[in-house]
């Protein structure tokens, strides 16, 4: 049993020979470099080297968009462009539904005595449709909201003249007509309730005005069926639930109107709002556009949307009733404290015919339990015109129950 320095001194002995055969094969490596450097130039002259100085790598092709080469007479460098072509299943789906994507500028006149209209405001709109010399496009309500003219700002930067033919202040949609002439390309409608969360999207539109036309982000589906409130006359109260779909794909002022696009480049989604809050970033809304086409029909064909009526003015959710008021005014049992109360009831109407009566209390529409205005109208408008709808309701303290037979809100 030894140890690792047993044989030191004979260890350093052979050390020593192996360093003066190492001294030596350095020094022929050095001396051999410097004859190619020297002789280098006179092979690559008269063509005796094995490979061309000038060759570029794989790598330089696919990496770099420019080359340096020898030009071929002089020997000296020049610069070589190389364009890469690069396609994917985004460009693909963008190059489908791009030029359908428009800008909507809506103009106001400055005042009473003027004709003339200035820009108040920049939206996008979608090409959804073309035929017997028009083509139709869908925006948002709020783009073209108090326009007394529209102009369209098509692919190619040109402007054409737009007719309002319809719009939806509680779905926030609306279609405008233009000359069919002036389209080339009409975007696809796909299908959102095959929609999955995480799925790839596409934002197109003109956000920060007609400037940054045709600007596309992408991003996710980050959230299916979720419900907005919306506060449509401005009071502090909702008077609507918006249902929407949630991306993180950006969409900034004037994107509204524009197109969620899926990885075909069919168009699932009309792109609405979105939440501006400095706690809050990635949040971007959008329309489903299954449950948009039924709207954007109804706006095309009649101007607007064929709800039922039942013809009750106004209605006030028990929450916003004091206790005082439930019982001393509405004259409801101390249990019954969610329902919508019936501030008026207008003549002539399914409503009246059916023997409701102001102050009266509901609390059920065909069996589903009501708590608030939003949900009474949200199962209102998911009947048709000349449908039955059983109203369960209070009055006086009692419950009581009438059918109602809904017509149109014009009659």
């Amino acid at each position: 049993m030894g140890y690792y320095d047993q044989d030191y001194v004979n260890q350093r002995s052979k050390r020593r020979g192996r360093g003066g055969w190492f001294f030596s094969a350095l020094m022929g490596a050095v001396i051999g470099a410097l004859l190619v450097i020297v002789l280098l130039p006179t092979l690559s002259k008269f063509h005796l080297l094995p490979y061309e100085e000038n060759a570029t790598t794989p790598d330089e092709v696919n990496g770099l968009d420019d080359v340096e080469k020898k030009a071929p007479a002089t020997g000296e460098s020049v610069q070589q462009t190389i364009n890469v072509n690069v396609t994917s299943e985004i460009t693909d789906a963008v190059n489908r539904v791009n030029e359908a994507v428009v800008g909507i500028v809506n103009l106001q006149q400055t005042n009473f005595w003027s004709e003339e209209s200035t820009a108040a405001g920049t939206g996008s709109g979608v090409v959804y449709k073309k035929g017997n010399g028009k083509a139709f496009i869908v925006t948002n309500h709020h783009v073209i909201e108090g326009a007394s003219d529209i102009e369209v700002s098509l692919s190619d930067g040109s402007r054409v003249k737009g007719q309002l033919l319809g719009s939806d202040i509680w779905t926030d949609l609306a279609v405008i007509e233009i000359d069919g002439s002036h389209v080339e390309k009409v975007a696809q409608f796909g299908n959102s309730d095959t929609i999955n969360l995480g799925e790839p999207v596409i934002a197109i539109g003109n956000p920060l005005g007609l400037e940054f036309s045709g600007s596309v982000t992408q991003g996710i589906i980050s959230g299916l069926n979720r419900t907005i409130p919306v506060d449509i006359n401005q009071d502090g109260v909702p008077d609507w639930n918006a249902d929407v779909m949630q991306t993180d794909a950006a969409i900034n002022p004037g994107n509204s109107g524009g197109a969620l696009v899926n990885i075909k480049g069919e168009v699932i989604g009309i792109n609405s709002m979105k939440i501006a809050q400095e706690a809050v970033e990635g949040i971007g809304l959008s329309i489903p556009i299954t449950s948009a086409k039924p709207i954007i029909e109804d706006l095309e064909l009649y101007g607007e949307v064929k709800r039922p009526f039942m013809g009750v003015g106004q209605l006030r959710s028990l929450s916003e009733i004091s206790s005082y008021h439930r019982g001393q005014t509405l004259h409801l049992p101390n249990e019954v404290t969610e329902g919508v109360a019936i501030l008026e009831v207008l003549r002539n109407t399914p409503a009246s015919k059916a023997g409701l009566r102001e102050l009266d209390v509901i609390v059920e529409l065909d069996g589903d339990k009501i708590t608030s205005v939003v949900e009474l109208r949200k199962h209102l408008y998911k009947k048709s015109v000349g449908d039955k709808m059983e109203v369960t309701f209070y009055r006086a303290g009692e419950k009581q129950k009438v059918t109602i037979q809904l017509a149109r809100e014009s009659m």
